[in-house]
């Protein structure tokens, strides 16, 4: 069985919660922010404190490379494979380009970080998500219905017949691969993730927008049943700016159960 697929449903087994892994150094407390690396020094004590409680860790790129961090994301992954082997990591990058760029956004995530899996957009096509394919043992969410306010301008339109992002779960669903591929689908909409549900059974879900930007994790979980991760990010990250953020992140993310 691919490593990937393998290693998440056995952590599925005992948790579903996803903890996102998005720094912001202005919200960190003042003895990490005078750290030499403080994005990492944050992270290895939220991934210390938190993970027993984790079905996986989901750094979004973005958070580091916008301060010039991408060392200390490759110290963060360096981190977990050494001490949680078993922990699978989800790279959020959201990668979305011709096959030619995109072999290179695969070299990236897979190659440069050692990711496990990767968030790409397929709206280029299935030609755009094959390079990343290619790859044993990782996996790949694709944007299907996201949970920005403005995620149904586009993505639920109807076209022959049914919603975009409908045809969208279509078009993985038929590609010729043993790589998993799931989908990302919005936490704010449970109603698309059961619909997602039904037209994918089978198929991992990973669903971000749970605390802060107002997603349910109970509901999204019965929705999503048994393949879905749920993600949290800011409402565990920053519950704290005291010298014990580790213990309180904990706290909260023992209530996402």
């Amino acid at each position: 069985m691919n490593a990937f697929l393998e290693n998440i449903r056995a952590r599925l087994a005992k948790h579903a919660l996803c903890i996102g892994l998005d720094p912001e150094p202005n919200l960190f407390p003042d003895f990490i922010q005078a750290q030499e690396h403080p994005i990492f020094t944050f992270n290895q004590a939220i991934i210390d404190a938190t993970h027993d409680l984790v079905c996986c860790y989901k750094p979004q790129i973005a958070h580091f490379s916008a301060v010039g961090a991408e060392d200390e994301l490759e110290m963060t992954i360096d981190y977990l494979k050494e001490y949680y082997p078993d922990i699978p990591i989800i790279l959020d990058a959201k990668r979305g380009d011709i096959g030619s760029t995109a072999e290179k956004y695969a070299i990236e995530a897979f190659g440069r970080y050692g990711a496990d899996a990767l968030t790409v957009n397929p709206y280029l096509g299935p030609d755009s998500i094959e390079p990343y394919l290619d790859y044993e043992d990782t996996g790949v969410f694709v944007l299907c219905h996201t949970s920005n306010p403005g995620a149904g301008t586009l993505q639920a339109l109807i076209a022959d017949g049914k919603p975009v992002y409908e045809h969208v779960v279509d078009m993985v669903l038929e590609l010729d691969t043993d790589t998993p591929v799931g989908f990302v689908v919005g936490g704010t909409a449970p109603d698309i993730i059961a619909h997602v549900r039904k037209i994918a059974p089978e198929s991992l879900l990973l669903i971000p927008g749970v605390g802060t930007q107002g997603g349910d994790f109970n509901t999204c979980r019965e929705a999503g049943g048994k393949n879905a991760i749920i993600n949290v990010s800011r409402a565990i990250l920053y519950t704290s700016q005291g010298k014990e953020f580790a213990k309180k992140a904990r706290e909260v993310a023992q209530s996402f159960k």
